[in-house]
């Protein structure tokens, strides 16, 4: 379903040190007929279904009022996009996936039941479930005659997964598991009838997955959970007392538990900020509108360069993380092609898939989640006092942004994640980055080089700052790595500083090649907004890796290795001066004409 070049499958974290071709990557514009009649089909539920009783959602007074959204989104097959055909669900594309998820994204309490069930609480069953398992469990979860929910977190245990205390007995006839322990935070937990349990059989260092069906017994809960935002989204504390397991209910092997929560995670990441982009967007259009009726001495609030920046700030991060979150989701479709190409079995390729492209899927939690952050402050600011007010939209949208950058692992330990797994995977081979780091740190000592190195003219300039971005990071990690060795991983600060600059360089380069491949099939003079798009988030990108560069420097060089190598970061760091208060104008305007957000 894509029309993406695949010229070959690159390697998770590869970005760093490989330069990517415009027209290898995946962009909206891209997306089949097929695949935007889905998106519309989403789109109107959205409309008819759920937005028109947000309050009542919210109010959490008719419990059945959620259930009865998921049996009807299971009726539209929006519960089995990722279920294939022959257990009731549609078998898309990873990407396809990632655009229901995007579109549902807006969908407030109902895009988090939504999410639960159809990843966390589906997908366990469909990549590491027997045969008998995904017979008997898909059709249903498929189709939403059962709710899923997916019971990891304890008291004691929130990012350390490991530490659950949760324990699984085996019966003296060997046939049953007797669950006992605590898990709370439980999203979906009032209504769901499928847990996906983690417990400890005796004193196994790893933790052991379990399907529990709710009659089963032996489970009780707390009232609902009252929240700061997403109010209408089912949260419980659940217990398990004595809850009598099938022994054939476990779920994959023994103490294969903590790699089956680690890998749904990585694709729950991903999810979460395709879901921050839809609501980003949302956003974007009702503030464009808000600032179109909202009259201020005398003319439209949208006529005020103040309102222009943030309207453009809002979309150029918005395309950029959009972009990004497209990009890795081809890049995951694509190595899954070759797997399965391979002869790998399909769950197999699946995980695999994924599991390649963690990296990524880290860092567009972290920028998807901050994206809608950002997007939505911004928000409630251009709707000024009304923001602030329950009768307008604002409010709502503002607390049920926050629980992004807790949810699916904090932002915190995403961060560290991404520089964790990038060097790792430098020490094991799979990824050359100490080679391109050295010829950083050599190059530092020669003459700079005023040539554009076969790059594109037109692009000369947007590919220099980034390919020079690129050897700041190599140059800070490389230091960092030689000072601190084996112990780097205790350095927090350092790490998530590192990953800050990955993270924006990632998605500035996605920016700048969505735009690149929509000039090649459209010409210049038709995207001249998503150049300006591009730019601004360029240079954004651009401040935010600098500081961040200084940051890791302070905290670890000294004398002439810190001059020198704030030296080389100024020298990478480089960029020719642009107008971005007329880019942002021009951005802006283009939505005001239109009244909403057109990219």
């Amino acid at each position: 379903m894509s029309t993406a070049v695949k010229n070959n499958v690159i390697k998770g974290g590869e970005f760093l040190i490989k330069e990517t071709e415009a027209s290898e990557i995946f962009i909206p514009d891209d997306f089949t007929e097929e695949q935007l009649m889905i998106k519309q089909s989403c789109q109107d539920f959205l409309d008819q279904e759920v937005f028109p009783k947000l309050d009542e959602i919210d109010s959490m007074k008719h419990p059945e009022l959620m259930p009865s959204l998921m049996d009807k989104a299971g009726e539209l097959g929006l519960l089995g996009t990722s279920v294939p055909e022959r257990f009731g669900g549609f078998g898309m594309n990873f990407n396809t996936s990632m655009l229901i998820a995007e579109v549902l994204g807006a969908g407030h309490s109902f895009a988090v039941a939504m999410s639960a069930h159809t990843g966390i609480g589906t997908l366990p069953i469909l990549y590491y479930g027997t045969e008998e398992q995904k017979s008997k469990y898909l059709p249903k979860l498929a189709t939403g005659e059962w709710k899923a929910a997916y019971c990891l977190t304890e008291p004691d245990s929130g990012s350390d997964a490991n530490a659950a205390k949760t324990k699984a007995e085996l019966t003296e006839d060997g046939k049953h598991y007797l669950i006992n322990g605590q898990k709370m935070w439980i999203t979906n937990g009032g209504f769901a009838d499928i847990l996906i349990v983690f417990a400890r059989i005796k004193d196994d260092k790893y933790l052991t997955a379990f399907i529990i069906e709710r009659e089963f017994g032996g489970i009780t809960m707390n009232e609902e959970e009252r929240k700061m935002g997403i109010k209408g989204s089912s949260t419980r504390q659940i217990f398990f007392n004595d809850c009598n397991v099938p022994v054939e209910n476990m779920l994959s092997e023994r103490q294969n538990g903590f790699k089956i929560a680690v890998n749904i995670l990585n694709i729950g990441r991903i999810k979460l900020g395709a879901a921050a982009i839809g609501a980003c967007k949302a956003i974007l259009d009702r503030a464009v509108k808000y600032s179109n009726e909202r009259h201020q001495f005398g003319v439209a609030i949208s006529s005020f360069g103040a309102i222009k920046h943030k309207l453009a700030e809002c979309a150029a991060h918005t395309y950029a993380s959009e972009a990004a979150h497209y990009r890795a989701g081809q890049n995951i479709d694509d190595a899954y092609s070759a797997l399965v190409a391979e002869g790998i079995d399909l769950p197999q390729a699946r995980l695999k898939s994924v599991e390649q492209f963690a990296i990524e899927c880290a860092i567009l939690k972290v920028h998807g989640s901050e994206c809608l952050d950002f997007v939505v402050d911004e928000g409630v600011q251009i709707y000024g006092g009304m923001g602030y007010s329950t009768e307008a939209p604002m409010d709502r949208a503002y607390r049920d942004a926050r629980i992004n950058r807790i949810f699916e692992g904090t932002n915190e330990i995403n961060r560290i994640l991404v520089l964790d797994m990038m060097l790792k995977r430098g020490m094991k081979g799979e990824l050359d980055i100490m080679g391109p780091a050295q010829a950083v740190a050599k190059e530092l000592m020669a003459i700079p080089d005023f040539g554009n190195g076969g790059i594109d003219v037109k692009w000369y300039q947007e590919k220099k700052v980034l390919s020079n971005l690129k050897k700041a990071t190599l140059m800070i990690a490389g230091a960092a790595v030689q000072k601190f060795m084996m112990k780097l991983s205790h350095e927090q600060e350092i790490l998530m500083h590192l990953a800050d600059m990955l993270i924006q360089i990632y998605v500035a380069e996605s920016s700048l090649l969505r735009t690149e491949k929509l000039v090649g099939v459209h010409g210049e003079d038709k995207c001249l907004d998503q150049i300006d798009l591009s730019r601004i988030y360029l240079y954004y990108a651009l401040d935010q890796t600098q500081i961040a560069g200084k940051q890791a420097i302070y905290a670890f060089a000294e004398g002439d290795e810190l001059r020198m190598m704030l030296l080389g970061l100024k020298r990478y760091t480089k960029i020719e001066p642009f107008n971005l208060k007329e880019a942002r104008r021009r951005v802006a305007d283009a939505m005001i004409k239109k009244n909403n957000y057109i990219y």
